[in-house]
């Protein structure tokens, strides 16, 4: 069984578009409410919920991530740049797990894995720090062998492989070789030990292809399941992703 982390973040996009300025406890007029999708997400049968909170707070708030930790009776993945302020807000938070992004201001939505080659002691750091608070770390990153091979030195539990290139590829004549990178890529990670979780781009058509990738614990789906929420109401389109996710 192919567990399903539900990203919610453009959730909170939709509501910073119109009530960027709004203070206070959230409810009323200031919809929509992150929490409460997260919670018929849950419902619906999601194994988590996964927030990226990000520097500039573009969509997701602080205030958001502690009333998640508060309420949620599954696991809340908080996605966070390898800075010292989001080390410290997570070891306060206490997430059951963390993912290590890269974050660039400009881009709208996360455009590459991690360079952990370019920032191992940091990223080592910051490992550790999350193990020794019992918290699972794990590092976003391409499925490129030297990456894969850092991030079990660095002493990373879990890598989640970014399916974003497969993703645009998969309409085109590079798709075939995006995805035979991503299933070497999670055979070379489960043989060094780590646990293989996967997210970005994944959407009801390219599921069918992405959940043959092996050794697969968890997938991280968000716009995707978000767009079809709109038409169907977010517990249905929970429903559907998952039976396309494990069929």
């Amino acid at each position: 069984m192919i567990l399903l982390g539900v990203n919610i973040d453009h959730g909170a996009t939709l509501r910073q578009a119109r009530y960027r300025d709004a203070a206070g406890a959230p409810g009323g007029a200031v919809e929509p409410d992150p929490v409460l999708l997260a919670e018929r997400a849950e419902r619906a049968g999601a194994d988590g919920i996964t927030v990226h909170l990000r520097e500039d707070r573009r969509h997701i708030q602080d205030r958001d991530v502690w009333r998640l930790r508060e309420t949620m009776s599954t696991k809340l993945n908080l996605e966070m740049a390898c800075t010292q302020a989001m080390i410290v807000l997570a070891l306060k938070l206490r997430p059951q797990a963390v993912c290590v992004v890269p974050e660039n201001r400009t881009e709208v939505t996360t455009e590459g894995g991690l360079d952990v080659a370019g920032g191992a002691e940091k990223i080592r750091a910051c490992v550790a720090a999350m193990k020794a608070a019992g918290i699972e770390a794990s590092l976003f990153i391409d499925p490129d062998e030297r990456q894969i091979e850092l991030s079990a030195r660095v002493g990373a539990p879990v890598v989640e492989l970014h399916t974003g290139a497969y993703a645009n590829a998969y309409g085109t004549q590079r798709r075939g070789a995006e995805f035979q990178r991503l299933r070497l890529g999670a055979v070379q990670a489960h043989q060094l030990g780590l646990k293989v979780n996967a997210g970005h781009g994944i959407n009801y058509v390219n599921i069918a292809e992405v959940r043959t990738i092996p050794h697969l614990n968890e997938l991280n789906i968000g716009h995707s399941i978000l767009c079809r929420a709109l038409f169907t109401g977010i517990e249905e389109a929970v429903r559907e992703m998952k039976a396309r996710m494990n069929s």
